[in-house]
């Protein structure tokens, strides 16, 4: 059986080599390429396409959220894993809806972090805790504001969206910006690739 490629995104370098060497040593698990950047680690997964993405969240030129909006519309066969910690519940909130499959605390173990990553490549996520957790975010919002989240991660217009409604489109636009900050996302393609994802069975308890 080939060995699980990983893509490591982190962007303290004595953080991201030990995190690599450790997966270097583990049997059936390759580092393929690494990352300190949100642009490095979009141009090198597109490169190499890693069968799993470890990544970070806060990154010195954007989020780990906008590598898995990437990830999740172009590599949809590459599994997220995000590196996290135990109190930064908005961040994990934020990367569930985007898109991510699995979350490890950056206090883990060493062993911890290689299972998280062999379950992610094998499809064995904490998937069904994630659905809780992502339905308890959807439930923050209004029966409008749901509607608007469907049909933006449909890809619709604010004026496509007003039309669909029967609404005015500024009040279309103040319905998305409610979405965007109860579901703790900054942009409207995040919404695009956590509706993909959504569709793809990657929250599937």
């Amino acid at each position: 059986m080939a060995d699980i490629t990983v893509l490591v995104l982190d962007d303290h370098e004595v953080v991201r080599r030990g995190i690599c060497d450790v997966l270097d040593r583990a049997d059936g698990v390759t580092v393929v390429a690494e990352a300190g950047s949100v642009q490095q680690a979009i141009r090198r997964a597109d490169a190499v396409k890693p069968n799993v993405l470890l990544t970070d969240l806060r990154l010195p030129d954007g989020t780990g959220l906008d590598v898995i909006a990437h990830v999740v519309e172009h590599l949809p066969d590459t599994r997220i894993v995000v590196l996290t910690s135990y109190d930064d519940d908005d961040a994990r909130a934020a990367a569930r809806a985007a898109g991510a499959h699995g979350f490890v605390p950056k206090t883990a173990r060493s062993a911890d972090v290689l299972q998280a990553i062999r379950d992610a490549a094998a499809g064995r996520t904490t998937a069904t805790r994630i659905k809780v957790e992502e339905d308890a975010v959807i439930s923050k919002l209004t029966p409008m504001e749901q509607r608007v989240l469907e049909l933006v991660g449909q890809s619709k217009s604010n004026r496509e969206i007003a039309d669909d409604l029967g609404i005015a489109e500024k009040t279309v636009k103040n319905h998305v910006t409610a979405v965007l900050a109860k579901m703790g996302l900054q942009r409207r393609t995040q919404v695009v690739a956590w509706a993909t994802a959504r569709r793809a069975g990657s929250f599937r308890g």
